[in-house]
């Protein structure tokens, strides 16, 4: 799967799940991928395990405690690379290792 189509697909997952509920009103595009999604409050530690269901769902991985960081699941940008990187079997490289998603 091209990298383009997981971007989209997940996206479309955070504007549907999280974005959508809390902002009526919102459009896809006012997205910013880059922005940390629990910073921005748009989820929370429930949140992640939805996202991390979703992706080993959709894409048939396995998301291990090592890789639950911000580094790899933060942000739509970081979420898109992570699961590029494991579709095409490369190691990820999170950009913040130094804690799990769980500490916030």
């Amino acid at each position: 799967m091209e990298e383009v189509e997981i971007f989209e697909k997940i996206k479309e997952f955070v504007f549907e799940n999280f974005l959508k509920g809390i902002h009526r009103g919102a459009s896809i595009s006012d997205l910013k991928t880059y922005e940390s999604l629990l910073d921005i409050g748009l989820m929370d530690s429930t949140g992640i395990l939805e996202l991390v269901a979703f992706i080993e769902e959709e894409w048939k991985i396995t998301v291990t405690d090592e890789e639950l960081m911000p580094g790899n699941l933060d942000s739509i940008d970081n979420i898109t690379r992570y699961i590029d990187e494991k579709v095409n079997g490369q190691a990820s490289t999170p950009i913040e290792d130094e804690f799990t998603l769980y500490e916030y």
